[in-house]
């Protein structure tokens, strides 16, 4: 049995996919270094070096946006791509974890 087909994603330029990656690829970073998800150093250590490239690289997205005249985000859009590529899922583990009543 083969898992269900995605949704296809909503058509982007090349610099709103760029954006979206390292967007998402700065969200997982975020996600191992999150203390309250931890559990060593030396992983969030590590993540947090990676960090600092892929905020670059974000960066650089949005200046190519930003140059090719790409001046708004067009949110709806960028949603959609996001729930395709699992974005909710990966940025749910930024957030603190639910309570756990005692």
């Amino acid at each position: 049995m083969y898992p269900p087909e995605l949704p296809p994603l909503p058509a982007l330029t090349r610099a709103e996919c760029a954006f979206l990656d390292s967007y998402l690829e700065v969200v997982d970073l975020l996600a191992r270094i999150n203390p309250a998800r931890g559990d060593d150093t030396y992983r969030g250590l590590r993540a947090a070096q990676a960090l600092v490239a892929r905020a670059a690289a974000l960066r650089d997205a949005l200046e190519l946006m930003h140059r090719r005249g790409e001046s708004e985000v067009h949110a709806a859009t960028l949603t959609r791509a996001l729930r395709v590529l699992d974005g909710e899922k990966r940025t749910r583990r930024v957030a603190l974890p639910p309570e756990v009543a005692s």
